[in-house]
């Protein structure tokens, strides 16, 4: 943690109850020093009741009387007693069981509308088998009659910024005349036909 919870209403407690500089409260409170005097001068934050960073385990008395007697100096946080929150693993992605039978009707829309993504970064989008893949691609999975290509941002399978990433990376290996041949077959299909 680098700056506290509530930035301003920290800094009003500060202002208030403390002899330290605008630029103390400002560099601890990631604020402009103006905007620190701009709250002591009653301009900004009007009506922001102040927080007291001692109370919530954000500085200690000393760190506080350090620095009161010391212009130059700058607060530090406090230590935290909460443990940090661990990290999502790189394992496997979670997909609700009422998701599950769609997942070959995304890597179906995905096969057929983006060609460049490798088996590898279509496994780690939807969360599914090369196997599954290949069986779809193939057209020799189980319920290939039943298999309807969807988009997989729309069956909650991925999120666009998750499969423009995926895109934009597949794209970026490809041979110019590859990538020319992709956009070409993409700007036919978003021309609309011509009725004579």
């Amino acid at each position: 943690m680098t700056q506290p919870l509530m930035p301003k209403a920290t800094a009003v407690w500060l202002i208030e109850n403390t002899g330290l500089t605008f630029e103390q409260i400002g560099e601890f409170c990631g604020m402009h020093p103006l905007e620190v005097q701009a709250i002591a001068d009653g301009e900004v934050a009007a009506g922001i009741v102040g927080r007291n960073p001692v109370q919530h385990g954000e500085l200690t008395q000393e760190e506080l009387e350090r620095c009161e007697k010391d212009p130059n100096a700058r607060l530090r946080m406090a230590p935290s007693a909460v443990p940090k929150a661990a990290a999502r693993t790189k394992g496997p992605r979670y997909t609700p069981l009422t998701k599950r039978q769609d997942k070959p009707d995304g890597i179906a829309w995905l096969v057929r509308n983006h060609p460049e993504l490798s088996d590898a970064q279509i496994s780690k989008l939807l969360g599914t088998t090369k196997n599954t893949i290949n069986a779809v691609r193939e057209r020799t999975h189980w319920n290939i009659s039943n298999i309807k290509p969807r988009h997989p941002v729309d069956l909650g399978l991925c999120t666009y910024m998750e499969l423009n990433a995926a895109v934009q990376k597949a794209r970026a290996k490809l041979p110019p005349e590859r990538l020319a041949e992709l956009e070409g077959r993409e700007l036919e299909e978003e021309e609309p036909a011509v009725s004579e």
